[in-house]
């Protein structure tokens, strides 16, 4: 399909019935215009201050970050309003910030979700920054707050089979928290190589479970609750995975399991989240029997 037609035809989303609300309510807090205001990069995520606004326009905000409930990514501050997310991830941003340099780059984040991470690499000067996730909801929550960052950031309702019919290729793609649920991981990781520029880099993370063997497990219905995971691999499979997709200088980053200090429910979420997700007598375990959600990172290189 021609990218413009599929972009038009994302954009109509705006009119679908569950949508509207929450499209409403935004143009509501975009009529809150406001410049020059404080942004701080850290951990949580900030913009503005509370006494920028009038309690009028305060209320709109408050509103607005509520209208748009459940938040997964986050944290963030908008004029003091903290919206404590379901993922505190900022954890793993400052796990993976050391591993990579963006400046004057161009840079995907395929599954950007709320754009948390871009809003992050806006502090390392990148010449270009898109997102791609082809969720309304998480595509209003990146409005609301860019519309106060003002930032150049893009946010495409597509997905990773979006893009290589994108007009121009990347330097550095971040997949975060994607493959496993894609039913074809190893055609997934071609279309991010060809998605990248001559010496583009990528950094992916991943489901993973432990072992030397090339093997991975592929769980029945659900994992963790999740109906649409697909594969988990052990980081041999997931590095032949990559090979067989044209990468190389494959370097793993990080092996980490997925903690309550990291995934919890909140008042800005859901009322489950990780705690209820495992084995109430064995957390090394999920609800279906299933080894305990472990991630790992790794950066990879496109083959010359």
């Amino acid at each position: 399909m021609n990218l413009e037609i599929l972009q038009k035809k994302k954009e109509e989303c705006r009119t679908w019935k569950n949508v509207e609300p929450w499209f409403l309510q935004l143009k509501e807090a975009c009529k809150i215009e406001k410049s020059n205001l404080k942004i701080d990069y850290g951990d949580w995520f900030s913009v503005g201050k509370k006494e920028d606004l009038n309690e009028a326009e305060y209320e709109i905000i408050v509103e607005t970050a509520k209208k748009l409930i459940p938040w997964r990514k986050g944290p963030f501050k908008i004029f003091d309003l903290e919206i404590d997310s379901e993922w505190q991830s900022n954890l793993k941003y400052n796990l993976l910030r050391p591993y990579f340099n963006l400046k004057d780059k161009v840079v995907a984040d395929i599954g950007c979700n709320n754009g948390y991470y871009m809003f992050r690499m806006l502090e390392d000067k990148p010449r270009r920054l898109i997102g791609f996730d082809p969720s309304p909801l998480t595509l209003h929550q990146f409005e609301f707050i860019n519309h106060f960052v003002k930032s150049d950031i893009i946010y495409e309702m597509l997905g990773v089979e979006h893009l290589e019919l994108y007009n121009h290729k990347f330097d550095f793609i971040f997949m975060l928290g994607v493959l496993y649920h894609r039913a074809d991981p190893v055609g997934t990781l071609k279309s991010l190589n060809r998605g990248l520029n001559s010496k583009g880099e990528i950094i992916i993370d991943t489901f993973m479970i432990d072992g030397d063997d090339e093997i991975c497990l592929t769980p029945n219905q659900r994992y963790s609750k999740i109906p649409n995971i697909y594969f988990i691999p052990t980081i041999p499979a997931l590095k032949n995975w990559l090979i067989r997709a044209g990468f190389e200088d494959i370097e793993v980053l990080a092996t980490v399991v997925t903690t309550k200090d990291e995934q919890r429910a909140t008042k800005w979420s859901f009322d489950e989240s990780l705690e209820e997700f495992l084995d109430p007598n064995d957390n090394s375990k999920t609800v279906e029997g299933y080894p305990a959600p472990k991630r790992v990172y790794i950066k990879a290189k496109k083959v010359q």
